[in-house]
């Protein structure tokens, strides 16, 4: 991965998510399936100007869909926890809403 802009695809923002960033510092993003983790803390520093303190990853299966007698799968997909460090400033991502 050269650029930053192709790391990170969008923030997860679900309940689970909130409560995580609210009670542990840690943000949830969607990220390309080949980013490693020093691209993901990399990108996250560069784009928000926040510190990192640690990034987890998991590889996430699509899920299998039924739409009458027709199957389908969605594409598997790459999820990144990145922790932030107890001083830096917080990530939001609903500020002009």
């Amino acid at each position: 991965m050269k650029n930053i802009y192709e790391v990170i695809r969008r923030p997860l923002v679900t309940e689970k998510a909130q409560i995580l960033k609210d009670g542990q510092h840690t943000l949830c993003f969607e990220v390309h399936r080949d980013a490693t983790k020093p691209e993901i803390k990399k990108a996250v520093e560069t784009l928000f100007g926040t510190k990192v303190a640690g990034v987890r990853v998991a590889n996430m299966h699509g899920k299998m869909k039924r739409q009458g007698r027709f199957e389908g799968k969605r594409p598997d997909w790459k999820k990144a926890w990145v922790v932030l460090k107890k001083d830096a400033k917080m990530i939001e991502f609903f500020d002009q809403a």
